[in-house]
Formats: structure tokens, sequence, C-alpha cells
């Protein structure tokens, strides 16, 4: 009897001896050597957050007088986002298409050769319009090794589906989900890739009340892939956080919450503050004329006066999502409606898990307008299927949890992933049996052997809780494969121009919300009029 071959921990590191040594933290992530780090949020932050959606005191009308003089002095946080928007950064090349979310040579379901379908990791007796003798552990399979359960047709033997799926419990939110594949090539394991959108985001209306984008890490584009560089914006650079103390800085009013038991007595010291040092700036205003020391002090005194709205706002409130029961199992012992998304023992042994309730957390409650979670070690061509198979589920149960927790909040929510490159099978197969829940196995799908930027994929999916069922979209694949299972490259603008795959992106979180038509007054990649093919979906505002 064959040994059983030891499976790689979801964190063990991706060493190969075709690769260079990691240098960079870049290299560090995807090779899984260095975990991508999250919105970690502690005690101490938690009692300063509150739902910027719930209602509050007003400050004093002379301290909101003030900032309505200064220029560019805004309180209460804009939050003016309509839609969510949260991205999944796979930094290493992961498996997308094929043996994840179906593609074809026009739509989803139009097949490819077995040849191609074996070059995405799937054997010819799991192809697409087979039949399933044995259907996912789920239950949602069409019986044909497809699965439409989330509007998107996914392979019914996914592991980002299953993992989903275990986390999007709500059967009434499953079907008010769909989304979009894009074929599109991009580089292997570089962090070139101009991948994240999130600059445009912002740029096209994603605010928070807080901060209004938020990252992983700590790039430019708040994730291991680039962001367009004709896109950022300095003013609005993705805030990094890895403990909890970089976090209360956002909104800290230093020790005022824990010497003032109410938090009224917090907002009228600090609304005293902004009084005292707006008088002491006007009398420094009397003995000078420089221009650039007026735009110092209004800076100055708009500091201030944003404390004292940020201490009216969150001080004594609390959105600790270890105490959110909707997010943690058996956390609220008052408000006990529904199981929690995470055991408790799985939030706190997965600094993955933790992330990303806290990322979710900050963005679908308004506070950040947008946010990337960057996720290390999926360059897992390791010669078996194993290794990808727990990296993938484990990525899915995160994108799972974000959809089941907008779902909960009743709040949209549109979810972006893609990854740097990709990978590809020789046809050789994994037979590796499960080995628990975590360990889902090889199963007798393709061994990924090799980078390939070729089979390289990105897809959408958004959430709409008012849609009253499936709501529709215009297309569910933006460009098309070629039957050997390669990228048709001049299928779409965003085929093989990693910059347009990021404005195409753009084009439709404007289109979900009937804006379509701004795109040209805001960017010029896809020109004064891109071309309806680029859009997948339509206005669900």
């Amino acid at each position: 009897m064959a040994k059983r071959k030891q499976a790689l921990h979801p964190d063990a590191p991706l060493l190969f001896p075709d690769h260079p040594r990691p240098v960079t933290r870049r290299d560090f992530l995807r090779q899984g050597v260095l975990s991508g780090l999250g919105v970690t949020l502690g005690g101490s932050l938690f009692t300063l957050f509150a739902n910027p959606r719930l209602a509050r005191a007003a400050l004093s009308s002379d301290i909101t007088d003030l900032a309505a003089a200064m220029p560019g002095c805004s309180l209460g946080g804009t939050g003016a986002n309509p839609i969510p928007f949260i991205c999944f950064d796979l930094a290493g090349g992961a498996n997308i298409a094929g043996s994840n979310v179906l593609v074809g040579t026009n739509t989803q379901l139009d097949t490819l050769t077995t040849a191609g379908y074996s070059k995405l990791g799937l054997p010819g007796d799991m192809i697409p319009g087979g039949v399933e003798t044995t259907p996912n552990s789920s239950g949602t399979s069409n019986g044909d090794f497809t699965d439409s359960t989330l509007g998107l047709m996914f392979h019914s033997d996914s592991m980002f589906l299953r993992g989903i799926l275990e986390k999007l419990t709500d059967v009434t939110a499953r079907a008010q989900i769909n989304g979009a594949v894009i074929p599109a090539r991009s580089d292997n394991d570089t962090g070139n890739n101009p991948h994240n959108p999130m600059y445009g985001i912002a740029r096209a209306g994603g605010d928070g009340s807080v901060v209004t984008l938020i990252g992983s890490q700590n790039s430019d584009s708040g994730g291991s892939s680039m962001a367009p560089a004709m896109m950022i914006n300095p003013e609005v650079r993705p805030t990094k956080v890895d403990r909890a103390s970089d976090v209360t800085g956002m909104v800290d009013t230093g020790d005022l919450t824990a010497v003032l038991s109410d938090p009224a007595d917090v907002t009228a010291v600090m609304e005293s503050i902004a009084r005292i040092s707006r008088k002491k700036m006007d009398k420094v205003a009397a003995f000078t004329d420089i221009t650039a020391d007026d735009v110092v002090k209004d800076l100055v005194n708009c500091g201030y006066l944003k404390a004292a709205d940020l201490a009216d706002r969150f001080a004594g409130r609390s959105i600790n999502p270890l105490e959110d029961g909707n997010i943690v199992d058996g956390a609220d012992l008052v408000n006990v409606q529904q199981p929690g998304i995470f055991t408790l023992d799985e939030i706190l042994g997965d600094r993955e898990f933790e992330k990303t309730a806290s990322v979710m957390k900050m963005v679908i409650e308004g506070h950040a307008g947008a946010g990337t979670i960057a996720m290390g070690g999926y360059d897992y061509h390791t010669g078996d299927r194993v290794a990808g198979e727990r990296r993938d589920l484990r990525a899915g149960r995160c994108m799972g949890a974000c959809l089941e927790y907008a779902a909960r909040n009743n709040t949209p929510l549109m979810m972006y992933v893609f990854s740097d490159g990709s990978v590809a099978s020789n046809g050789t197969i994994d037979n590796t049996p499960e080995g628990g829940a975590d360990d889902p196995g090889g199963r007798g799908k393709g061994v990924w052997t090799g980078d390939n930027s070729s089979t390289a994929a990105s897809f959408m999916l958004f959430y709409d809780p008012n849609a009253g069922g499936r709501p529709a979209v215009i297309r569910d694949q933006i460009g098309f494969f070629r039957a050997d299972g390669s990228v048709e490259t001049a299928s779409s603008a965003a085929a093989n121009n990693v910059n347009l795959l990021a404005e195409t992106v753009i084009l439709n979180y404007l289109a979900l919300q009937g804006r379509e038509g701004e795109y040209s007054a805001l960017f010029s990649g896809l020109g004064a009029n891109p071309s309806n093919n680029l859009i997948a979906f339509r206005n669900i505002l």
C-alpha cells in the first residue's frame, strides 16, 4: 500500500529549486514564508469604534461652524460609498480559471478541449458537462461538474466554492449574488502587476467614515500587487495596520476614555480643546501675514475639530469583532440571533480569519471605503494538488465570511479576487484522498506543475440584499479562453493589459450604481466610450 504523502500546512513555506531565494517582502509573502498581515483590531480600538450608520449625538453648533469655515475640513466622515468594496490579493499566482471559476470560449459554458481542461487541472472525467456520479460536499452541484449556487458558474469541486459555502450559510443571500470572470493574463510571481483597483474605487466615490482605504500590506496599493500608477493618490494611501495601537491612532482621543466614564464628557473636553486652539491661532494670526502659516494654522485647527468629532462618534462604543456575535460564535450573550461566522478557536488560531474579520467589519460597516486582504502562499506548484487545494479552501472561507457578514448587515458588497499570474498542470493526477475538513486531498485532479501566466483570470462577485432574487448580469465572462486552455489575449481590452483589467473592474463598480456613463470623466484607459463588452453588471441601486 502506497504511503500517503504528508500534505503541506496552509502556512508552510513554498520553496522551489527553480525559483530564486526570496529577498523582498513580496517574495516572502507569495512563497508563504511570511503570512499576510491584516487589519487586526484589538480591545482598546474596539472601545472607540461604532457603526457610523447608526444615529449619534450632534456636535455643538459652534464646532461645526468652525469646520465649515475651513476649506476641506469635513466632519462626521463622508462614508459615501454606496457599495462597499473588498478585494482579495492572492500572492504567488493562484489558479482561478477552470478548477475554480469556469471559463469558456465565449461564455463560461462554451467548453474547452479535453487537453485545455487538463491544462487547467481538470482530468477528462471531471470536465464540465459530464455526468457527476458523486455530488459535491455541499450538495449544490448541478450534476454535471458545474455549480450555479452563486450565479457565477463554478466547478462543482472548486475549493473556493466549498470554502465560500461553508461560511455563507444564508441560503437567501446565496440567491442574491452574481458575478463575472475576466480571462486576463498577468506576469508570474512579481509585484509589478498593477492589479489593485482601490485608488480607482476611491476616485469613483468610495469612501469611509474614518479612512478611505485600508490594506494589509505596507505598500502604495495596500496589497502585494501594485496599483496602476496613474490612479495613485497619496492623500488616500491605504492605511496599513498590524497592531491595535496603529488603528487606535486613527480615532484615539488619548486617555480620556479611561478617565471619563461618560462619552459625552469626552466629546465636551475635545470641543473645548478645539475652541482654545482656535482662539490661540487667531491671536497668532494678528502678528503674521505668511500664507503658508495660514495653511498650517488651518490644518492644526482642523485636526482638533476632527478629534472632537471622532470623540463624539466613537468614544465608549464598541465594534470589536471578537465581541460581535455575528462574527464569533457565542461572543454576544445578550443579542444571540444565530451562530457566528467563525468559532473563537478559528479566529484566534488563524491570522487570516482574524484579519478577514477585521477588514470586513471596517468596510461593510462603512468605516473604510475599500479594503485589500492580501494572502500569501499561492505559488503552490508543489508537485501535488493538495497544497493548492488547502490554500484555496481557506481563501474561499475568507471570501464566504465577507459575503455572509454583508448579508447579516443587509449591506451590498462587491468583491474582487485576483492573483499575479497562474499555474498549470501537465496532466499528472493526484489521487490523494481527503484527510479531514481542512485537508481536501487531491481527489483525482491534476497536479500543479509550474507557473503559467496564460491560464490566468480574475473574478468579481456582488451581493445585492434588495434584489428579491438573483440579480441579473449582462454577461458572465468578459473576454474568453482559447479551446487549448489559454487566455485569448485579443478577447478584451483587459485580457493582456493589467492596467486596463483594473479599470474594467472599476467600470463595473460604476455600472452597479448605474454610473458607467461617468467613467470617461474619471479615467481614460478604456477610451471615451468603453465597449459594452467590458460591462457585466447592471445597476443594483
